[in-house]
């Protein structure tokens, strides 16, 4: 079952014009469907659309053509209540955990934020301590600012926070792109353990192709602002039928040697 599918759908910054599809649209013609409990990648070169295309499932930028459902309903339909409802189950992992980490904030603040503007309460110390306990933290945390933190500690706030909502859909944007390289690999592996331990469906955007074929049965491959190839993803990534996936692949091979 499709929880979040898009259909024919165009999207335009305002003024969009460098580095934009077709007639000035940064996104063109882009179907897609993300189907319950499984892990999609959206892979590409930066400036593909990749990280715009997320935000238009979520509802946070609004597209000018086509249809984004989430759970059969259009997303254009959640207005006030209704649209808290749809960011709660849409939360987004972001690239950088330091940018999306207010510095004036206490981590005990920043967790607590997605509650009390999304649920309308307010959690004690021992519902944060259970979320940060998830991703391998502890209430130590919970007093320090940002900048008391490895990167790698502000990834899983990062993560703690977008899962302290329940959402239906986790959206990791480039999650470990910004993290040292020995850090990379815990993040990704508590990703995929918290997936199959919540039953969480997952989105993955990537431009490594390594930890898209690790981590998700199915994949879509986007360019400027299209998607050339999509399917599951070990039939795509031994056999893919797009030029443009291809080199990609070669790409990859030769940045691994």
């Amino acid at each position: 079952m499709a929880i979040a599918d898009v259909d024919d759908m165009y999207f335009h910054y305002p003024r969009a014009s460098l580095g934009a599809g077709d007639e000035g649209w940064t996104l063109c013609d882009i179907s897609l469907a993300v189907h319950a409990g499984t892990t999609l990648g959206i892979v590409g070169e930066s400036g593909s659309g990749k990280s715009t295309l997320i935000r238009v499932m979520c509802g946070l930028l609004h597209h000018q053509r086509g249809t984004v459902r989430f759970d059969g309903r259009d997303v254009g339909d959640f207005r006030g209540e209704d649209s808290k409802e749809l960011r709660r189950k849409n939360q987004i992992v972001f690239q950088n955990p330091r940018r999306s980490l207010d510095p004036r904030m206490t981590i005990r603040r920043s967790l607590s934020e997605p509650m009390r503007a999304l649920q309308g309460r307010r959690p004690d110390d021992d519902e944060l301590i259970v979320s940060l306990e998830k991703v391998g933290l502890g209430r130590e945390v919970l007093p320090r600012f940002p900048h008391q933190l490895s990167g790698g500690q502000l990834q899983r706030v990062g993560i703690a926070r977008s899962l302290s909502v329940d959402p239906t859909i986790l959206y990791a944007d480039e999650p470990v792109s910004s993290l040292d390289v020995s850090v990379q690999a815990q993040v990704l592996n508590l990703l995929m353990d918290l997936r199959d331990e919540l039953g969480l469906t997952l989105v993955m955007v990537s431009h490594d192709l390594g930890v898209v074929s690790r981590m998700c049965e199915e994949i879509i491959v986007m360019r400027n602002g299209r998607i050339v190839e999509a399917g599951r993803t070990d039939v795509v990534l031994t056999r893919p039928e797009s030029s443009y996936t291809a080199a990609l692949l070669v790409a990859a091979r030769a940045a691994s040697l």
